[in-house]
Order: C-alpha cells, then structure tokens, then sequence
C-alpha cells in the first residue's frame, strides 16, 4: 500500500510529461475527475493533477525534442545527491542531474541498469511533500516496472533504496513485489516483471507506469477507448489481485487501472 507520508525510497509522486497538457488534462478529467491546478508564472507550464482539491500528482510539458510523452514515479529521498551516488556506483545513469526546484524541494531523473528511467524528490517545503490522496479511486495505488532485465533491475533498486522484496510466481512468468526497508508484508507499494518478448521485439523498452484505483475498470476502458486511447489489456480479472486494465493514452502516456480485490486504503 502506498502512503502520503511515504518512507525513504517509496514513491512520493507521479507526473506526466505530455506533448499536449490541455489535452492530457481534458482526457484524465473525464476519466478520474481530476482538475488541473497551475503550479505558477515560474513553473514552466507545469500545474498539479487534483481530485477533489488534493494533489494526486503533476503534469507539464516536454522539457526537449527527444523526450516523449509518459509517466514519471519519484522516490522519496533525504538526500538527493547522496541517493544519485549511490545509483551511479550501482550502474544507474544521471538522466537530469541534483536541482532545486524554486524554494520547495530538490529532484534528479535517473535510469536504471535496464534503462527504466525515475526521479528522486528531496522535500525542503512540507506543504509540498508528495501526493495528498493515494490508495482512493482516481489516485495512485500501485506503481510497475516492465523490464528487459529483471535480474538487474531488481539488485540495484536493493543498493540504492534498501527495498526488500517477494517474488510470485505468475503465468507469465516471476513477479517481484517491492516494499520499502523495513517494511512489512502490507507495505508493499509496487512490482517488477519482464518484459514480454513480443513487446521487445515491438519496441518497448524497460519503464514504470503508475496503476490508478477505479471502482468500474470496464466503464474506464469504454471511456478510454472512447477519447483515443489504445488499450494494451482489456479489463482483466486476476485472482486475489483484483481487475485491471492497461493503456497508453491519446499521447502515448502509459498507465493502468484496478479494482483491487482488497480495496485499497481497506
């Protein structure tokens, strides 16, 4: 489960760097209800995703011509330079190196060894601490990795932020459920799994993509599909996981939905 209070090295936020934030926007509100809050005059065009006036995450546009639309997950960190070392000694790359941001936190975009990309948030300003709902339908309840290399992706995530982990086995193959240090069993926040070959040989690469909680995965997809979104997989139920459907939406942002079979937050 996630937190908004999240420990070390679990994720604090989420935003999407889209080609088009009126129309990134305007598709997420009919599907969440969520509103669009500009962060300010110095922000860039960059406004925080809110469903009923709490923060859920961010969106802004491309920062450059080679960056596409898509998700990003931040981990919480009390040292952002500190954790940036640590990733590069354990074979992470430096996507966006240590910055402020204004006066109210610090970040950095990394990859992993795989080539999975992620960012780092160091609070300074409590107010903008990370996400203010999570685990409720419309917010974040769940954060995944597909990856070309699990293996390795998996060991440096264990260098860097001290996640323990479980592995399950699934039909398509080994699962790796991920939970803060210390943590218990209930405080596992999100996954890793392979990559399936034909997405491989498709294109895809190593990524995260956050899961968002709904009570209608069906409705979803059909609104979805409805406002130009492609659908990866159909609305699916998975024993004592719940129902879950996954899609890019109509700017190439990939993300995914669940009912979970135990509510999340219950």
């Amino acid at each position: 489960m996630l937190t908004t209070d999240p420990p070390e090295g679990a994720p604090t936020w989420v935003d999407l760097a889209s080609a088009d934030v009126e129309g990134s926007t305007g598709f997420y509100r009919e599907l969440f209800g969520w509103e669009f809050q500009p962060a300010g005059s110095g922000a860039g065009g960059y406004g925080f995703l809110t469903l009923d006036g709490k923060m859920i995450g961010g969106v802004g546009p491309l920062m450059s011509p080679e960056q596409r639309t898509g998700w990003s997950v931040y981990f919480r960190s009390a040292d952002v330079d500190a954790t940036v070392k640590a990733a590069e000694q354990a074979g992470g790359t430096v996507v966006q190196p240590p910055a402020d941001v204004m006066s109210v936190g610090r970040s950095a975009m990394l990859r992993d060894p795989a080539g999975a990309e992620f960012a780092l948030w160091q609070v300074f300003d409590p107010g903008m601490a990370g996400m203010q709902v999570v685990d409720e339908p419309g917010a974040l309840c769940w954060i995944e990795s597909h990856t070309t290399d699990p293996g390795a992706a998996v060991a440096f995530y264990r260098k860097v932020f001290g996640w323990e982990t479980d592995e399950m086995p699934t039909p398509a193959g080994p699962y790796t459920v991920v939970r803060p240090a210390g943590g218990n069993e209930s405080s596992g926040f999100g996954g890793l799994h392979g990559l399936a070959e034909e997405n491989r040989v498709a294109g895809a690469t190593s990524e995260w993509h956050p899961y968002f909680e709904v009570t209608d995965p069906d409705a979803i997809a059909g609104k979805a599909a409805g406002k130009g979104a492609t659908t990866l997989m159909p609305p699916t139920d998975l024993p004592d996981v719940g129902r879950i459907a996954m899609f890019t939406d109509p700017y190439g942002g990939m993300f995914a939905v669940i009912r979970s079979a135990t509510p999340a937050g219950g």
